[in-house]
């Protein structure tokens, strides 16, 4: 697949659109779009453990023009990509405006913040010469991993949700900070006047106690202070349980949810679920388990025991049958025949290529054929189909099979 088809160039109204899919569309790690993926990442972490190994001065003399070489590719590409985003997303947001507001929209967004400032202070350091200052931003491409990280963008995602219930926690803290630190002032400031002579001296002492690092640097010497010390100490532990508790919790609501949205995307791919109610397809994805198998990988082997039903949502596998092999891609399912003659596997299952699966399980199969008439109808179609046109399963299992059955 060519990014820039012969023939066309910038002006393209279709480049744009298709470098959009490129940057933005989430891939399977055989196309081009997760190559692209796995360049900038790999830049990330070139450039973010160079700029850690330029702070040692003894590797910084050794290495300097190779690190400094790390520095300016890394700009160069960071800078490339974002100018990229910024020509694309014109078209592509939710908003009907112009290209120019769609533009500043992506400029002044988190990500977008993120992508100018992964490479445009490294830029200006590199500019002015001030290469000891380039070691220090080292760390702001890293951020870039927001992007392409499912649960980094999970979590702020999470922070987000539950900003209100945090901005709480920090003004509750605050007022428990006041609290401790105007008791310990009114009993230590006699005592200790250079440690708690002051509210915000006192302060210090209450961060660092309700944090329960307990620095040890400012400490009460009296016994109401040591008194008072204790219920600050119980009180700190509330205080980081609290925070935690709502960002765990919204964290596991959000990991939920994306995963919920990731299984209603595949199953969208599946023609077989195309005519079912919302609901129904809700009842069907609680059923369902991802599976994800690689190049190369047998998923199931001939004579195994039939255990599951496959809906491939993207990818394609091989099916390795006694007198022929079948290629199956996107959309399509297998194993349903041996689940319904409750016989071995007929063939061997081999991905041609990374391939995304849905497993449906042989007990949650049957009571699904059973609860959904419509879609058991479509099963058993198309089992009776690949059995009269493919030879799906042999005809020696089958026979095998019904004795079974018949003496059962």
């Amino acid at each position: 697949m060519r990014l820039v088809p012969r023939g066309r160039g910038p002006a393209d109204p279709n480049l744009r659109d298709r470098l959009y899919e490129l940057l933005e569309h989430d891939p399977l790690a055989y196309s081009i779009g997760s190559r692209f993926i796995q360049v900038i990442i790999g830049v990330i972490v070139l450039d973010v453990v160079a700029m850690i190994l330029a702070s040692v001065p003894e590797l910084d003399a050794r290495f300097g023009t190779l690190f400094s070489a790390v520095a300016v590719l890394a700009v160069i590409v960071f800078a490339l990509e974002y100018l990229a985003r910024l020509w694309t997303v014109a078209g592509h947001t939710q908003r009907n405006g112009s290209a120019l507001s769609d533009r500043l929209s992506y400029a002044f967004s988190a990500l977008g913040i993120i992508d100018l400032m992964a490479f445009l202070p490294a830029a200006i350091v590199l500019a002015t010469g001030r290469h000891a200052t380039l070691a220090g931003l080292g760390v702001l491409p890293f951020f870039k991993l927001i992007r392409y990280s499912p649960a980094m963008r999970s979590l702020l995602a999470a922070i987000h949700a539950e900003r209100r219930a945090l901005i709480g926690c920090i003004v509750i803290l605050i007022g428990v900070v006041l609290t401790f630190a105007s008791l310990l002032y009114a009993i230590e400031r006699d005592v200790q006047p250079n440690k708690l002579g002051t509210i915000p001296d006192a302060m210090w002492w209450a961060i660092v106690t309700l944090g329960t690092v307990g620095y040890g640097d400012v400490v009460p010497v009296t016994p109401l202070g040591k008194f008072v010390s204790v219920f600050a100490i119980i009180s700190g532990f509330a205080m980081i349980a609290l925070p935690v508790a709502i960002i765990s919790s919204a964290f596991a609501e959000e990991v939920r949810r994306r995963d919920f949205v990731v299984t209603w995307g595949m199953l969208a791919r599946v023609p077989l679920f195309s005519h079912l109610s919302a609901a129904e397809i809700a009842d069907i994805m609680r059923l369902l388990r991802a599976r994800t198998i690689e190049q190369g990988e047998i998923l199931v082997r001939r004579g195994d025991a039939a255990s599951s039903m496959y809906f491939i949502t993207a990818g394609e596998v091989e099916i390795a049958l006694p007198s022929q092999q079948v290629r199956l891609a996107d959309g399509t399912f297998f194993g349903e025949i041996a689940l319904l003659h409750k016989t071995k596997r007929s063939g061997t299952v081999t991905a041609t290529c990374k391939t995304r699966l849905l497993v449906l399980d042989a007990q949650d199969f049957h009571a699904l054929i059973e609860r959904m008439p419509t879609l058991a109808a479509h099963v058993h179609q198309t089992a009776k189909a690949r059995l009269e046109e493919t030879g799906d399963l042999a005809a020696a299992e089958l026979a095998q099979a019904e004795r079974e059955a018949t003496d059962r």
